[in-house]
């Protein structure tokens, strides 16, 4: 179904429903006010009948002797004519009618409003009794009904009609209204797979400014998504070439040699291995953390307890090179404890390999109003100005270093998705410090109330 014939349907449906509770309503109280003026126009009748006779009564005292029929008969109507019927008796006598009143049809009707039948037919009549005089009227329900059923039959036809019209009109509406989002439509239709850029949204409608914005923000982030993938592909081939090749190159070495050029060329494909299989560790860390990976892992991560583990996996021979530097506060971080010990363990990888081999490397934890900082500082021979802005980028490595130049580029995401921050910081007069602020988990109450 269309969005234009669902808009017709719900509309024209409520106009239906809302527009016959109306009808119904005005129906029955016309039924009401019908049968109100009618019985109204019985009993005035009735009280006007009485009143002409009163005027003379001696006329009419003078035949309340005589027997045999009235001869005062009302002149008939019409041929065929269904009016009002009335009868007037004298102290019991009838001494006028109209035509087709039988005298025994009005004799036993109460004063008042009824309801009776008289052959075969349903009569509502009023009677009127006052100092011996007796007028009766009375009309047919049959006619009532059916002057109802003309009011009725003239009030749904241009109901009808009104609501056809209706129905045609909000059908050319509603069409006129889906117009801009039809050329909406018809502007992404066209375009390639590959078309990123934002819509214009100065030819567009006020009310589908705020959709076309909403979809530029989506093709933003997609555009963003496919760079960073793309990005990520070209890195990861250029990078893990170099180690496949020399593997490839020290497995052939081993293959043609034998004894102890054999067992080096073995040595060397290992250490390749174990570079290749750390570089794609890294590479897939980062991928999950710039990703919509979902890192919950139901464990709160305590500061202390994370810079222990850190520790023990940057240096599990050395453990001695790295101090720690706290206060021993339960602080809990907002963030999973595999993450937050992934980035410490980075930090603390860079400072012992960039440190000479009997320095030692401080790692310090300090509270902030709503962070924790984690300050890893080394001995080493630090980074310049130009290093220092280059040294998150994916892949940078000082000169022909070691490493796969990932380390600080995971803990720089990491940092970013959960609101931290990474900072590189210079030291006086050798060495460089890490600063790496994770925010920490605020308690339920306050949570609630922000």
């Amino acid at each position: 179904m269309t969005l234009r014939l669902r808009l017709l349907l719900m509309i024209g449906l409520s106009m239906l429903l809302l527009w016959s509770g109306v009808a119904l309503w005005m129906l029955y109280d016309l039924d009401k006010e019908m049968n109100r003026t009618l019985d109204q126009r019985l009993a005035m009748s009735a009280q006007m009948v009485a009143g002409l006779m009163s005027q003379n009564p001696a006329a009419w005292d003078g035949r309340s002797g005589q027997s045999g029929p009235s001869t005062l008969t009302m002149p008939p109507g019409e041929k065929g004519s269904k009016g009002l019927a009335c009868e007037v008796s004298l102290r019991g006598e009838v001494i006028a009618r109209t035509p087709g009143t039988a005298p025994e049809s009005t004799a036993t009707i109460p004063p008042g409003f009824s309801d009776r039948e008289f052959r075969g037919e349903r009569w509502r009549s009023y009677t009127l009794e006052t100092r011996g005089l007796r007028v009766t009227t009375a009309d047919r329900l049959a006619e009532r009904s059916s002057l109802l059923r003309n009011v009725t039959l003239a009030a749904v036809v241009p109901f009808i009609i009104a609501l056809v019209g209706s129905l045609l009109t909000l059908w050319a509406g509603i069409g006129s209204g889906l117009r801009p989002l039809e050329h909406l439509r018809q502007v992404l239709a066209s375009r390639t797979p590959d078309a990123l850029t934002p819509v214009q949204t100065e030819p567009m409608s006020r009310d589908l400014i705020p959709l076309v914005k909403t979809l530029n923000h989506l093709l933003a982030r997609l555009s963003e998504t496919i760079s960073r993938e793309r990005r990520f592909t070209s890195d990861a081939a250029h990078e893990l070439r170099s180690p496949l090749t020399a593997i490839k190159t020290h497995l052939q070495v081993a293959r043609i040699t034998q004894g102890q050029d054999a067992e080096v060329a073995l040595d060397y494909a290992e250490e390749g291995v174990a570079r290749l299989q750390h570089t794609l560790s890294q590479l897939l860390t980062l991928s999950q953390v710039e990703g919509d990976f979902a890192w919950d892992d139901a464990r709160i991560a305590d500061a202390d307890e994370v810079a222990r583990l850190a520790m023990r996996d940057a240096a599990p021979d050395t453990p001695g090179r790295i101090v720690l530097d706290s206060r021993g506060e339960a602080l809990p971080l907002a963030l999973p404890e595999a993450l937050a010990v992934t980035a410490l363990r980075n930090l603390l990888d860079n400072a012992l390999r960039c440190s000479p081999a009997d320095s030692v490397v401080t790692l310090s934890v300090r509270r902030l109003p709503h962070a924790i900082t984690f300050s890893v500082s080394d001995e080493g021979p630090g980074l310049s100005a130009t290093d220092l802005a280059l040294a998150t980028q994916r892949f940078w490595r000082r000169g022909s270093g070691r490493g796969s130049g990932l380390g600080l580029s995971v803990v720089g995401a990491i940092a970013e998705r959960f609101g931290g921050s990474l900072a590189l910081l210079a030291r006086t007069p050798r060495g460089l410090e890490a600063r790496l602020t994770l925010p920490v988990r605020q308690p339920e109450r306050e949570a609630d109330t922000a």
